[in-house]
């Protein structure tokens, strides 16, 4: 076995590189996406192609040039793309010369043991769940800090600290290779966090919940940072779709499978590809909540995502909840997105003032 690398998504490259080193396999971990990387993808992608692929080939030029010769990466079926991207890449990077191999993990449970087969050669499966299970917790540490990141950038008592102690956390837990030390990590930064938090600070506290397709939401490059830009204009933020959903999701093992169906049974019926029947169903779920509002974030031309948009709308006005979507590519500017997501902010602040002076007046 070579040297593996993957497309860099959020805080997954902490999690498979735990895994793999854990299985004794040389890791090259993709650079955290940049211009450069974007720049690379666009470059060799097919111009129609959603912003994700386009990333993901920016991620494996860059850990080729660092030595990389085996990439790892999920599978798909349905209607999203997603699916087709692993074939689309080989061929890509064949023709730009690279030497490689590609291993891509099908959510078939036969399928994907033929994969694990090909990364590990003979199964060892002690070894396989003693790696699973370090990767497994690390994980639950990592989504449990910042889901207490995203509650509460909105009460920090100085700016950025909440940042800071993030970004320390998350270099730290990556470093970190012991069940013991990654439960205690998670403790003290926990404790630290909770420290660092103060008074909501713009009168009657807004809540936000992010729904759309799994590659925008979760990576902060793609997204434009948008969970930060929330927390700044004083939103109160959640999410369902993490990677540690993803996983259990993944596997088949999801308790929330059938209560994100239910939600979103009255609007939509049908898979359609991606999480396009997430996104209308914890929309749903959100408004059912409490919550303000929701913002849809997605690649331009993601059918699946557009399938929700088309619904939302109706799920806006039944459930009484404020939505808006904003699909993104390489062209989508930093300035004209934080424009619109201070008048949705805005917007819902005035509903609920407006609302208190009716229930008050």
């Amino acid at each position: 076995m070579g040297k593996i690398t993957f497309p860099h998504m959020g805080n997954l490259n902490i999690i498979a590189k735990t895994f793999f080193q854990e299985m004794g396999i040389e890791v090259v971990v993709p650079p955290g996406n940049s211009k450069k990387t974007l720049d690379l993808g666009v470059k060799y992608s097919p111009e129609f192609a959603c912003l994700p692929l386009k990333i993901n080939m920016g991620n494996f030029i860059e850990s080729f040039e660092k030595g990389a010769d085996t990439v790892v990466m999920g599978g798909g079926c349905g209607p999203c793309r997603f699916g087709y991207y692993g074939e689309v890449q080989r061929e890509i990077l064949k023709d730009l010369g690279y030497d490689f191999n590609m291993i891509v993990l099908e959510p078939d449970i036969f399928q994907g043991l033929k994969s694990l087969r090909k990364l590990f050669g003979k199964i060892n499966i002690g070894k396989i769940y003693r790696a699973g299970k370090l990767a497994w917790v690390k994980l639950k540490a990592v989504d449990n800090i910042q889901n207490m990141v995203l509650k509460n950038r909105a009460r920090e008592k100085n700016p950025g600290d909440i940042d800071r102690l993030y970004q320390d956390f998350l270099d730290k837990i990556d470093e970190t290779m012991s069940i013991d030390s990654i439960v205690k990590t998670e403790n003290k930064y926990r404790t630290m966090i909770e420290d660092a938090v103060g008074e909501y600070k713009r009168g009657m506290e807004i809540k936000i919940g992010i729904v759309g397709e799994i590659y925008v939401v979760i990576e902060p490059f793609t997204n434009l940072e948008i969970e930060k830009k929330l927390g700044s204009l004083g939103a109160v933020v959640e999410r369902e779709i993490t990677i540690r959903n993803w996983v259990i999701d993944f596997v088949g093992f999801s308790s929330e499978r059938q209560k994100i169906e239910d939600a979103a049974r009255p609007y939509l019926k049908n898979f359609v590809g991606g999480h396009g029947l997430d996104t209308v169903g914890n929309t749903v779920r959100f408004a059912r909540a409490g919550y303000d509002g929701v913002v849809q974030v997605a690649p331009f031309t993601c059918m699946p995502e557009v399938v929700a948009q088309t619904i939302l709308p109706v799920v806006s006005k039944k459930e009484k909840i404020s939505v808006m979507s904003l699909f993104l590519d390489e062209h989508t500017g930093d300035a004209g997105f934080k424009t619109r997501l201070e008048a949705f902010i805005d917007l819902i602040e005035r509903k609920k003032n407006n609302k208190g002076v009716l229930q008050h007046g």
